[in-house]
């Protein structure tokens, strides 16, 4: 078996794909991860006043917004309806009036109600674009002490950082682990296995170790690489970080989904004799575990997905979360990963010509 991870970790690190793919991973990443390490304390509010974005729903504090209490949504959304009825529904003053005059007393879900009720739909967009505004400077500097109190810069970094990291592994895995069977699935090669004195554990365990260490290896440079980034960006703005947090979130929302996708071709390449069927199975697996679907409070975003081989981790930074069951998921993937490695050793061992 030692021999086997020897050779799968030397074919790898001789095979550009790695070193390729590494390079833009990282650059991909840091693209989205950059405006993360711009967050800082205000020093006044003309300098939060100059921060501007193109769409409000993806402005986040590094431009200066702040959750929305309800009251403000409340009143920021009507306001911004009105403004949408005048210019789109082109409703004249005194029918805008009539109907916010049917919408005191209500809060959010039933303004959009009852909005809808008037035959106004797509009502709760201008309510979704108040959930948040921007704040003077005083006041986006307590939100990010508030926030920084509750869990260190680098807690809310790692997370950005697992979600970035988790798409770009999904895919990154799915190509370079398509290597780890390709020789061995070769006619020649693949009738010569069949013949060696080795059990079947002792052949899938050394193949999958061999290509389980190059992700960990992967992951280790990009690890090293962000969390550098994040420290120098901590010790600059006054912030704390901690390299576990890294550690912690690649190890539970990242790993069991690159073991999946490895058992995945473990499976493929013994079933078929070939790995590649199992590469646009895993992008459709990818785009599944990607989707997103609309919750119990009738919002549309990202509430993942079981057995998704992708956790991802929306919303803004200092808001940021594990979508629901996702750590119960994580733990069905490793249950399912060792299901699929007990099947490939039945099929291995029903193809032996050596007893």
């Amino acid at each position: 078996m030692k021999a086997i991870i020897k050779r799968e970790l030397k074919n790898y690190l001789r095979n550009p794909i790695l070193w390729i793919g590494l390079v833009i991973v990282a650059v991909s990443m840091y693209q989205m991860l950059a405006p993360y390490l711009g967050i800082h304390y205000f020093s006044s509010d003309q300098e939060v006043q100059e921060k501007t974005v193109s769409v409000i729903t993806d402005a986040d504090v590094t431009e200066g917004y702040l959750p929305s209490t309800p009251e403000q949504q409340l009143a920021v959304g009507k306001e911004l309806l009105r403004e949408s009825l005048m210019e789109e529904a082109q409703m004249s003053g005194s029918e805008i009036e009539e109907l916010m005059r049917g919408l005191e007393g209500k809060n959010v879900e039933e303004c959009v109600a009852y909005l809808e009720q008037q035959g106004i739909y797509g009502a709760r967009y201008p309510f979704e674009d108040a959930e948040y505004h921007q704040g003077s400077a005083a006041e986006v500097n307590q939100y990010i002490e508030e926030k920084l109190e509750e869990c260190p810069y680098s807690e809310y970094f790692s997370r950005k950082f697992a979600d970035s990291c988790s798409l770009h592994m999904g895919f990154f895995s799915t190509v370079l682990l398509a290597f780890l069977f390709l020789q061995d699935t070769r006619k020649s090669t693949y009738e010569l296995l069949h013949t060696k004195p080795l059990t079947a554990m002792q052949y899938l365990l050394g193949k999958i170790f061999g290509g389980f260490l190059i992700i960990l290896m992967v992951l280790a440079l990009l690890n090293l690489l962000f969390f550098g980034l994040c420290a120098a960006h901590a010790h600059e703005a006054g912030f704390t970080a901690e390299p576990w947090s890294f550690l912690k979130y690649t190890a539970l929302y990242i790993l069991p989904n690159a073991l999946m996708i490895l058992c995945v071709y473990t499976i493929a390449a013994l079933a078929f004799r070939t790995p590649i069927p199992a590469a646009p199975l895993l992008i459709i697996y990818i785009i599944y575990s990607n989707m997103g679907s609309r919750g119990p409070d009738g919002y549309y975003g990202y509430y993942g997905r079981p057995l998704a081989i992708m956790v991802r981790f929306p919303g803004r930074f200092f808001e940021t979360g594990a979508p629901p069951m996702a750590m119960m998921n994580q733990i069905f993937l490793l249950f399912a990963s060792a299901a699929l490695i007990a099947l490939a050793a039945v099929i291995w061992k029903k193809r032996r010509i050596f007893r």
